[in-house]
């Protein structure tokens, strides 16, 4: 079976630099670039299912990689939990595009990701205003349950486990907690969410603990509903302005992304096409066929 390759990059930051893991799929010297970004407790083998189907259906031209977000799975952790925000995630990852030098560029984004990718994609943001090569151009972007409005009561529910370390016995226990954190991922078969969710864990001596560092929490829980509400703003202005052609992929249970804003984003900004999943909430783990035909069939027409 196919299987990615783990690679690290190192990035700049206030204390020199800090190591970023990325999971490659398909060959180096392929030029498409289909770049999979996680959310804000996940990581990037999230995506092997996904990954695997595209490197199968779209051929050697393409190569798919997906990062471990700095603070997550096998990336370094900061020397400032401070820093665990948007800016340092997307600086982060203008440096991986810059070292991959693809001359064709999809994003995927799940939550975090998402919004990583909007601002990334956005031809009012400080990358895009500089004088840069094509491969910074975001061809296509899938926007899986995130947009510029976020729900408050969403983001509260976040707030109460994400930063916590919880420790277990066993793989099993790990994932069996996670479970109970998640079931609004959807329904999955016992197998699909072991796979899932065993990267989620990390062996620390006779004990199994979350793979990301708890310091991650603290900047998330520092947002108020005021400053959540200037973030919304920002981040409407930056979705007004991408070019990109945009998927939005939604759980119609979602709590984080509204039926209301998903629809209003298929009328501003890049106009984008909404397709939506029953009996999912947050969020669509692209694992299902359904979820990954739809994203197939958009990278590939």
């Amino acid at each position: 079976m196919l299987e990615p390759v783990l690679h690290k990059i190192n990035c700049i930051d206030a204390f020199g630099h800090h190591m970023m893991a990325y999971w490659q799929w398909g060959p180096d010297e392929a030029t498409h670039l289909i770049l999979c970004v996680h959310g804000l407790t996940r990581q990037g083998r999230d995506f092997d299912v996904l990954a695997r189907a595209i490197c199968m259906n779209l051929g050697n031209e393409v190569k798919v990689v997906c990062p471990d977000v700095v603070g997550r799975g096998k990336s370094d952790w900061l020397k400032d939990a401070r820093r665990y925000q948007l800016p340092t995630y997307l600086d982060d990852i203008t440096d991986l595009i810059k070292h991959l030098s693809p001359n064709k560029l999809d994003w995927v984004g799940t939550s975090m990701g998402g919004l990583i990718g909007m601002i990334f994609s956005s031809e009012t943001s400080l990358i895009n205003e500089e004088k840069r090569p094509n491969f910074f151009t975001v061809r296509r972007l899938v926007l899986n349950d995130v947009g510029p409005s976020l729900e408050w009561s969403a983001l509260e529910r976040i707030g109460k486990y994400v930063g916590k370390t919880p420790s277990f016995d066993s793989i099993q226990e790990g994932i069996d907690a996670l479970w109970k954190m998640q079931s609004s991922f959807g329904t999955h078969s016992q197998e699909e969410w072991f796979s899932l969710s065993e990267p989620m864990l990390r062996k620390n001596g006779d004990l199994f603990l979350m793979h990301y560092d708890p310091a991650i929490g603290e900047a998330f829980r520092s947002l108020t509903k005021q400053t959540a509400l200037e973030s919304e703003a920002f981040l409407w202005s930056m979705y007004d302005h991408i070019k990109a052609e945009t998927l939005i992929l939604r759980g119609v249970e979602s709590d984080l992304l509204s039926f209301s804003t998903a629809h209003l984003m298929t009328r501003r900004g890049p106009r984008a096409k909404l397709i939506e999943f029953e009996k999912v909430g947050h969020a669509p783990t692209l694992i299902s066929n359904d979820q990954v035909q739809s994203v197939l069939s958009f990278l590939a027409k």
